[in-house]
Order: C-alpha cells, then structure tokens, then sequence
C-alpha cells in the first residue's frame, strides 16, 4: 500500500533520471557527431520505439479506439513544438552551454507554462508566482553569465575610429547578433517551445485520453519537420555511415531515453498531482550538475556562480508548482 501511494513520486524520479542522463548523453555524442544529424538519429528512434509501445497497447486493450481529430490535432502541434523545435534548441543549447547551464534554462520551462496558461487558459498570477519568476530569472543569469576572456582585447577596439552614433549602433547590432548566437538564446527559445507543448498536451488529453498514442504523433510530426527542415536530412545515409558508431549509439539510446521518460512522466500523473511530478522530473539540475562534474572532468568550467544559479532556478520552480 505504502509503495502504490508514493507511486507517482517513485515513477517521477525514474523520469528525470532519464531526462539527466539524456543530458549528459548529448553532450557527449554531441563531440564526435554532429547534434543535427544525432538529433534525427533520435526522433527517428522516438517514432519506432513509440510505434513499438503503441502497438504493445493495441494489443493488450480490450475497448476499442476511438479518434479525437482536434485532439490529435493539438498532439501533433505539440510534437512540432517540442519533439522538433524544444529538443532542436535544447540540443545545440546542450552543446554551447555545457549540461549543467542548458539543464538550469530547460528547468524554467514550468514557468513559461504558467504564463502561457495564464494567457491561453485564463489562470491568475499571484504575487508568489510573480517573486518566484524573478528567482527563475536571477537563476538563469547567474548560470549563463561568463565572464570576458582575457588577453581577447580591448572592447573598445574595433570601434575607435567611428563616431560616437556609429559607435551605438555597432555595438547594439553586435549585442544582439551575439544574444541570437549564444546558447542563452536556445536554451530560453527551447524551454518556452517545450512549455507551449505542454499546454497544448493538456488541452488535449482533456478530450482524449489516450497519451501513448499522442506521443506517437507527436513524434511523427517532430520526425517531418526534421526531414522537411533540417539541412542534415540531406545525404543522411551517407553522414551516417561516415558518422562515429559509438555516438550514434548514445544517440540511439538518447531517443529511447526520452519516449520512456515522457511515458513515466505520464503515467506518475495518475497518482501524483501534476504539479510535484512535473517538479520533479524538470529538476535535472539537481542529477546533472554533479554528474557533469565528475563524468565530464568539469569541462563546462562549473564554477559556485552555476550552482547557485541552479539552485534560485529550482527554488522559483518550487514556488510555482507547490503554491
């Protein structure tokens, strides 16, 4: 009795277990082949291991299956938002931020729900949820920040022989060329990308409950606009033969990894409040941080600066959800 009553809780960590290690995964595939193609590899294994679990329950279910097309609609719109923009943007975030930073900007995707349910679903902000959004905030910029280089020059260099207007404008323009380059930018377009799937996920399984089903299509739809969109589709067969086995293989588990957490995530909302569980399976700071540090020698350069970071990040999550 005791074990069915912390179900949820017992399936939410298995899922961010697999998330964390998912993490980690990418970045080390990601150093011998390239994210683009290892991301196809992925979603491409996110379809036949969905199919695979689908056609497991086709088998087993007794009543027979009933379509919803706005349902279905919404679940394929939301495969597009994460299984092809979220994990596009958190993969390349993964690789020019390191896991533990990408992991603490991916964690502020519950407060993106928040303010897009409020939006869309009419829920009010409370003055908590307002101070906890500013944590969040604060969190992220502590993770992201790196300071300057030395011996990369004087910032004022390239710009000595222009006027003081001229000098505005080069360096504005230079700001944001920077801001759209920078993993900063993919991790908080990756973590609001995946929060507007999760509210387009909830308006659907209102309606239509058949999740494994809706995680296929997504998948499906993630898989299309990879192959329609990526420029790795292009002689896809020839990079994968060329590709180093090893990291394919990582990116093979990579997908697997990703199907079975969101299936525990799922299926610990059936004893859980959807609230604790998607706390704890969004907190892969807390896994990745020190896993990145020992696993990976701390090639990320993991300063106290990042796990403070992490730490304000997870605290503002904690406020959102728990209040």
């Amino acid at each position: 009795m005791a074990l069915l009553t912390h179900m949820g809780e017992l399936l939410a960590i298995l899922a961010l277990t697999m998330f964390s290690t998912n993490i980690i995964l990418t970045k080390v595939a990601s150093a011998k082949v390239a994210v683009g193609l290892g991301f196809l590899v992925a979603v491409i294994v996110n379809v036949l291991f969905a199919s695979l679990l689908m056609a497991v329950q086709v088998a087993v279910r007794q009543e027979p299956l009933q379509v919803d097309l706005s349902a279905l609609l919404l679940f394929a719109l939301a495969g597009f938002f994460s299984t092809y923009l979220g994990r596009w943007f958190f993969y390349d975030s993964v690789v020019r931020l390191g896991p533990s930073r990408a992991s603490a900007f991916q964690a502020s995707n519950p407060m993106f729900t928040v303010l897009i349910a409020w939006l869309v679903l009419g829920e009010t902000l409370t003055r908590t949820d307002v101070a906890a959004a500013a944590a969040i905030l604060l969190g992220l910029s502590l993770a992201s920040y790196r300071p300057p280089e030395r011996g990369s020059g004087s910032p004022g260099r390239p710009f000595e022989k222009a006027s003081g207007k001229e000098k505005t404008r080069s360096t504005l323009s230079h700001g944001v060329r920077l801001i759209v380059r920078s993993g900063v930018f993919l991790a908080l377009f990756g973590a609001l990308s995946y929060a507007v799937s999760n509210v387009l996920r909830g308006l659907a399984i209102r309606d239509w409950n058949e999740p494994v089903l809706g995680v296929l299509v997504g998948a499906v739809t993630g898989l299309v606009a990879s192959l329609l969109l990526s420029s790795e589709a292009r002689g896809f067969l020839s990079k994968l033969r060329r590709a180093d086995h090893r990291s394919l293989h990582l990116y093979v588990i990579s997908g697997i990894l990703t199907v079975l957490a969101q299936g525990c995530m799922i299926a610990a909302m059936r004893y859980s409040p959807v609230s604790i569980v998607t706390l704890i399976t969004l907190s892969t700071p807390v896994l990745v941080t020190p896993l990145g540090y020992f696993l990976l020698q701390n090639r990320e350069r993991l300063v106290p600066r990042t796990v403070l970071g992490s730490i304000l990040v997870l605290s503002g999550i904690a406020a959102i959800l728990l209040t």
